[in-house]
């Protein structure tokens, strides 16, 4: 026949929109057109496809062939079409009698001696393909993906040869079979928080960081361990369930990084270099890809010198701190990405990080203080749930005994664990995520602890925003106890998270 029609899917956020590639020869100059929306690296096709057919000894046709991707108004990009475009020439020009092509999608970019090559982005893909009851054949390099997203639908191939026999019958390509998940880390290869000496407060503001989901700001001078503090956030937090690793997975495919199943169902811990742009923050780039905050979904993201960062990256944290979503908007297309990250991040207390040192050794003027801290802006600040000072240790602290089992990461864990059980069977939620009506439903502060927050809101000009925040972290307090009513200690409690910004003990809203 002179025309051929393949399945495969394209790339739109986390989406995959299923695509026809149609293939017709027809009489007429040699010529080698594709249409449909095509970027540069889906046009640059057309010689990895003619090289590829030469060099598997198959004739390349002479005449009109016109390659359509359908539908015409969706944006195509990257390699993965190559191996469509290819087969469908083969099945145009007789070549290739394919069977069961109805039912199957395909996937791959061809080096140029017909070598399959791995693709980005092949995880929606395949999720899509097992939902629509497709076949998948992908490259062997991307099997595991496409079997963990697709189950016992995946094939791979490793070169066009391969994927010609399999088509034709003449020997037929084995299933992927899923790969062993094993879940995330052991606790032996996760850091502990038994490791980190003293910082009893700061320790048990990541408790409760942990148990509620809530925003964390870590401020004391260098080598206090507020890094340390927050990398042993995440090995606090119970693994992913199976919905939240797919989306987990379904994201880092899309951004590029390579499948793992030894990280299967590990929570996401990203931490950006303060130099990071806007774009690398919250996503960007001509194919509108996810940033940190998409990738660290689910997960906790890290930032260390926080004032350090610039304006506008710090101010673009505040939609998805919210709403726990992005929207990327390009002048071709619009992409929405999850972003219900847990955010923790650390500065020091003055630009010399030594302010408050009872030695005496910072230097820095009241005004150079003040310049710095308001590198961080108010509002943003105003959605950082608890703020801690972390004090500099102690030669005794450092050199103590060693920590209980209890105070170690698998101890705390188990509390954040019951804690977090509780929020779901109460709410289906945690409690950073509750909304005002459910706050005055589950969260009632009594009359004592409403005249605690009426004082607060007086001498710290605490916001609305911060009002319910602040019965958020109570709740979430009240939670690792397991008791059903807030208590007026929970209330002061969670006030005193709140208030410190600087390790002298300066307090603010």
């Amino acid at each position: 026949m002179s025309v051929a029609r393949i399945a495969s899917r394209a790339q739109i956020g986390l989406h995959a929109p299923l695509v026809q590639v149609e293939v017709h020869l027809g009489a007429g100059l040699p010529t080698f057109s594709i249409v449909g929306l095509a970027a540069t690296a889906v046009k640059e096709s057309k010689e990895r496809v003619r090289a590829a057919l030469i060099n598997s000894n198959f004739e390349f046709p002479a005449g009109r062939i016109t390659v359509n991707l359908a539908p015409a108004d969706l944006p195509k990009e990257g390699g993965r079409f190559d191996l469509p475009i290819a087969l469908g020439i083969l099945c145009a020009s007789g070549q290739l009698a394919a069977h069961d092509l109805d039912h199957m999608e395909l996937y791959g970019e061809l080096g140029l001696g017909g070598e399959l090559k791995p693709v980005r982005g092949l995880f929606p893909a395949a999720v899509q393909a097992r939902a629509s009851g497709h076949l998948i054949l992908v490259p062997a390099a991307n099997g595991v993906e496409a079997a963990v997203a697709a189950a016992d639908a995946a094939i791979g191939g490793s070169h066009l040869l391969e994927v010609c026999a399999h088509l034709s019958g003449t020997r037929l390509l084995a299933r992927i079979p899923p790969p062993q998940l094993n879940g995330p880390a052991s606790s032996r290869e996760q850091p502990d928080l038994r490791e980190v000496r003293g910082q009893c407060q700061a320790k048990r503001a990541l408790a409760v960081a942990a148990a509620g989901a809530h925003s964390l700001l870590l401020v004391g001078p260098p080598g206090a361990g507020k890094s340390m503090l927050a990398q042993r956030l995440a090995p606090l937090l119970p693994p992913l369930g199976e919905a939240e690793a797919l989306e987990v997975a379904t994201i880092a495919s899309v951004s590029g990084q390579p499948f793992d199943p030894r990280r299967w169902r590990s929570r996401p811990f990203r931490a950006p270099h303060h130099t990071a742009s806007a774009g690398a923050m919250v996503g960007g780039g001509p194919q509108a890809r996810p940033g940190e905050v998409s990738l660290a979904h689910h997960g906790v993201l890290f930032l260390d010198e926080l004032p350090e960062f610039d304006r506008r990256v710090l101010e673009a944290l505040r939609e998805p701190l919210e709403a726990g979503t992005i929207s990327v908007a390009r002048a071709a297309l619009q992409a929405e990405y999850p972003a219900r990250f847990q955010l923790v991040a650390a500065m020091n207390p003055c630009p010399c990080g030594h302010e408050g040192d009872p030695g005496g050794r910072c230097r820095c003027k009241a005004a150079a203080i003040t310049r710095y801290r308001m590198r961080v802006s108010g509002p943003l600040l105003d959605r950082i749930d608890l703020r801690v000072a972390v004090g500099a240790v102690t030669h005794e602290e450092l050199i103590g005994g060693e920590p209980s089992r209890e105070d170690g990461s698998a101890g705390v864990a188990a509390r954040v664990q019951t804690a977090q059980d509780l929020q779901r069977a109460r709410a289906a939620k945690l409690n950073a995520h509750l909304t005002p009506g459910e706050l005055m439903r589950d969260a009632p502060v009594g009359r004592e602890g409403e005249r605690l927050l009426a004082q607060a809101r007086a001498r710290l000009g605490l916001s609305a925003r911060g009002y319910h925040r602040v019965v958020r972290v109570a709740r979430t307090i009240a939670d690792l106890e397991g008791l059903r009513t807030i208590e007026p200690r929970h209330v002061a409690e969670a006030l005193q998270m709140r208030r410190a910004l600087a390790s002298s003990g300066t307090a603010t809203e």
